[in-house]
């Protein structure tokens, strides 16, 4: 990437400092791993009966391929934008200071709502997957055993709790936590493909793994079933802008935190495709597999032929479900902290309250975990709530990244003329591609994972995003709309001069 002039932050940015910089490129690379890792290596509940009713093998593998690359470029897009802007506030704050003065405000406070309700959505769909992993377990033991709403709310509470503890009391250990989830990562995919490629006599065979494509059960034309069957990929693919608000956290955040984002995806990417393949050469009968919310235990179980081993397989991935339950609400508190601190949070005075005895913004975790274990409540109406909870993650993290990176290309990218992580020539042809990509991803994740639709395979993404929309909006009218004048910043004709002006004396120099 070409190198170019680099700002101060984020005081430079209108902040001061108030959260401790103890965090390293490693470290948020391990943070956005870990939230992406857990999805993909657990690969149950809904997202992977996602897949093997849209597709089965060519959906999993080729659709995986083909959203990395996509997510690629996305983080490649926010990491240009990220490394002038380094900010908790990430995509709000750059929307506001990329577009116009009068746009400004406006612009920020849908962003920062979008960017908001994705953060926590995605932290519930992590923890409340974790919780149906963690009962998973007993299935392993006994078949029979269905978890009914009750034990699966507090299970979930429990993994939320535990999580918001963690970020807590253990917040000064928190880059050692998000360092050992890359080598707990590591070792546990080396240690599934070794056991379960070892200990599986009926392996399938390679045209299955890379040519197989049903999608009968979808009740979807073919074609467009495989892009339905997408949201596993995509929702996984999604903890990379999460990571932007650590920015204020991390020393000389405008070149690590790029690079953090840009790398977790890379790695993500390329670690799934090694888990993947594996993983579809021992996949046992699939129709049985549907009948579990859960099926990666009893897939391990099938391949080892012990309830020990599938057990012993699964606890490795429970133990990546702590680090990116912990990670996602790390990210989702100091988002919601940033969005607080400039007045755009009913209570916002309190929400963006430092603790300096833990050097956390404790309250902002505290709204966190309440209002995850709020939402995980409608699991108590619908089944599908795990559904609701991907699409709505998905669509509104997307759809903030999206904001940013369009208002750049539309304002001709002067923003990140000199970035120090320049795209270069590629830059228009990178954004552009980042765009469509999620203006077609917003349609395709509020669709049915298959036809005919009830009451309990709605996906009710839609309403739940609708909801949200409606509580910002009435939120705006009320208040914000006189009182929120966007994200304390300098003007984005100011930093352009600024930068080119630095630019111009070190190419003096």
């Amino acid at each position: 990437m070409e190198a170019g002039p680099s700002l101060n932050p984020p005081r430079q940015l209108g902040y001061a400092t108030e959260l401790p910089k103890t965090l390293s490129m490693m470290s948020i690379m391990g943070m956005s791993f870990a939230i992406m890792a857990f999805s993909w290596k657990a690969n149950g509940a809904q997202t992977m009966y996602i897949t093997l009713v849209n597709g089965q093998a060519v959906t999993i593998l080729w659709g995986w391929v083909l959203v990395s690359l996509i997510s690629l470029c996305i983080a490649a897009s926010l990491a240009e934008i990220c490394a002038v802007f380094p900010t908790a506030g990430g995509v709000y704050y750059w929307s506001a200071i990329l577009s116009t003065p009068k746009y400004a405000p406006v612009v920020s406070f849908i962003d920062g709502w979008m960017t908001l309700v994705g953060n926590w959505t995605v932290t519930l769909s992590i923890n409340f997957s974790g919780a149906q992993l963690i009962l998973s377990a007993i299935t392993i033991y006994n078949e029979d055993f269905v978890p009914n709403e009750w034990q699966s709310i507090l299970c979930f509470w429990a993994v939320m709790i535990i999580a918001a503890l963690v970020n807590v009391f253990g917040s000064k250990y928190l880059d050692l936590i998000n360092k050992i989830c890359i080598y707990w990562t590591a070792a546990s995919v080396v240690i599934i493909l070794v056991t379960v490629l070892a200990m599986c006599d009926n392996k399938r065979s390679a045209e299955f793994v890379f040519s197989h494509y049903d999608a009968s059960k979808s009740g979807y034309p073919s074609g467009w079933s495989f892009f339905v069957g997408l949201l596993q990929a995509a929702y996984t693919l999604t903890g990379y802008g999460m990571v932007a608000a650590m920015c204020e956290e991390v020393q000389n955040p405008e070149r690590e935190v790029p690079k953090a984002m840009v790398l977790s995806v890379v790695a993500a990417g390329l670690t799934g495709i090694v888990y993947l393949i594996p993983i579809l050469f021992v996949l046992p009968d699939i129709p049985h597999l549907l009948d579990f919310s859960q099926p990666i235990g009893i897939l391990f179980k099938q391949v080892t032929r012990s309830s020990a081993g599938g057990f012993g397989l699964l606890f490795l991935i429970l133990g990546i479900l702590f680090f990116a339950g912990v990670g996602a609400l790390t990210a989702a508190s100091r988002c919601t902290y940033a969005f607080a601190r400039d007045g755009a949070i009913p209570g916002h005075g309190l929400w963006k309250q430092v603790n300096h005895k833990f050097d956390v913004p404790l309250w902002a975790i505290v709204l966190s975990t309440v209002v995850d274990c709020l939402l995980g409540c409608i699991y108590f109406g619908s089944s599908a709530a795990f559904n609701s909870f991907t699409g709505v993650a998905t669509i509104c993290l997307s759809t903030s990244y999206c904001v940013p990176v369009l208002v750049c290309l539309i304002r001709g990218r002067k923003a990140v003329k000199n970035s120090p992580f320049s795209l270069g020539r590629f830059g228009p042809f990178i954004n552009s591609v980042c765009i469509i990509w999620i203006v077609f991803a917003v349609v395709i994740f509020c669709m049915p994972v298959s036809l005919p639709v009830t009451a309990s395979s709605m996906n009710y993404a839609s309403v739940v995003f609708a909801g949200f929309a409606a509580v910002s909006a009435i939120w705006y009218l009320v208040h914000a709309r006189k009182n929120f004048k966007g994200p304390m910043m300098m003007e984005v004709e100011d930093v352009v001069m600024s930068e080119e002006a630095s630019h111009d004396q070190t190419s003096k120099s």
